[in-house]
């Protein structure tokens, strides 16, 4: 009884929508042909001269965050690459000191933002827990690096070998932690040493504080370089300056004939960053010296100043400062 009145009811339904979609038909016809002019005038709305791609940038600029500077640091470089493996962590050690060997009177900290797979407390020797500070509640004192003013790593946290198995949100919220919520001082410059990928945390970070310029870091392979394009036009769509490329691992230099190799291809990184419209800054050669004083804790910058290695990242520290913007008064 009951399921034959439900069903009485529905084709009742049916049947008046039916009739009343029959009534507004002319209605349908008028609506539309309103609809179309409405649809004229609004393609010509908005200011004059402004393009698609600028109105949907605005239009998803809406509901971002804003973006707040990092108290005491005046100016932030991002070290990127597309995928794991070019050495990208070494990369920005080394630049990072790069920037402070070249000019002594600048004071340079870096954040090792891998938070799946720090790799800062190995490169620079470090261990121990940060302490946190009487004055400033829970805020945490990073590690520090004779010849860094600061240094923080997730990998300062937890146990050497012991893996962060965390979700999207845990992981945004150490990010905005270690942004904030450490005692970074007064710093001219801030080394970011970001995951691979193009993924949550870069997003997190490019949303939430300024960054003057991202350097991407590639090996001259090609599927390298496909995955390093990705990481240049993320930082585009999301209004960061591409300083340029490094390509690491450029060429092998034969140890006993100083016969040059190019293991991973010759000029890959140079043809893309002429695609990109960027520079490269600079060549970092494959070389045991890296890897071995990289494995010590003992980067080549400060351990073997003199080598051609060492002056492979100076140079990319000088080029990275020359194009970065002026700091903000």
């Amino acid at each position: 009884m009951i399921y034959s009145r439900v069903l009485h009811f529905h084709k009742h339904v049916i049947n008046c929508s039916k009739v009343k979609a029959a009534i507004r038909c002319d209605e349908h016809i008028v609506i539309s042909a309103a609809c179309r002019k409405h649809s004229v005038r609004f393609k010509s709305s908005g200011p004059a001269g402004q393009s698609a791609q600028e109105r949907q940038r605005q239009h998803m600029a809406r509901g971002l965050p804003k973006q707040k500077p990092i108290l005491g640091v005046k100016q932030v470089v991002v070290v990127a690459s597309g995928k794991g493996g070019v050495g990208k962590s070494t990369t920005a050690v080394n630049l990072a000191l790069g920037i402070a060997a070249n000019d002594s009177s600048k004071s340079v900290g870096l954040l090792d933002a891998d938070i799946y797979g720090p790799s800062i407390p190995k490169l620079m020797n470090l261990r121990g827990n940060p302490e946190l500070t009487d004055s400033m509640g829970s805020e945490a004192l990073p590690r520090f690096f004779f010849f860094l003013s600061t240094s923080m790593s997730m990998g300062f946290l937890v146990e050497e070998t012991a893996p962060i198995v965390w979700r999207g949100l845990m992981v945004m919220s150490a990010i905005e932690r270690l942004l904030r919520q450490v005692e970074w001082g007064q710093l001219d410059y801030l080394v970011i040493d970001m995951p691979p990928g193009t993924g949550d945390v870069q997003l997190s970070i490019t949303q939430n504080i300024p960054i003057s310029g991202a350097v991407i870091v590639s090996t001259p392979q090609d599927i390298a370089l496909l995955d390093a394009r990705r990481g240049a036009e993320m930082f585009r769509k999301v209004n960061v300056p591409v300083l340029g490329l490094v390509q690491n691992m450029s060429v092998f230099h034969c140890p006993n004939c100083n016969h040059k190799t190019h293991i991973f291809g010759e000029d890959g990184a140079t043809e893309l960053a002429n695609s990109l419209g960027v520079e490269v800054l600079g060549d970092i050669p494959l070389h045991i010296n890296i890897r071995e004083m990289s494995d010590k804790g003992q980067p080549v910058v400060v351990s073997k100043p003199d080598s051609p290695e060492a002056k492979a990242y100076l140079k990319v520290a000088a080029q990275v400062v020359k194009r970065l913007p002026a700091p903000s008064a």
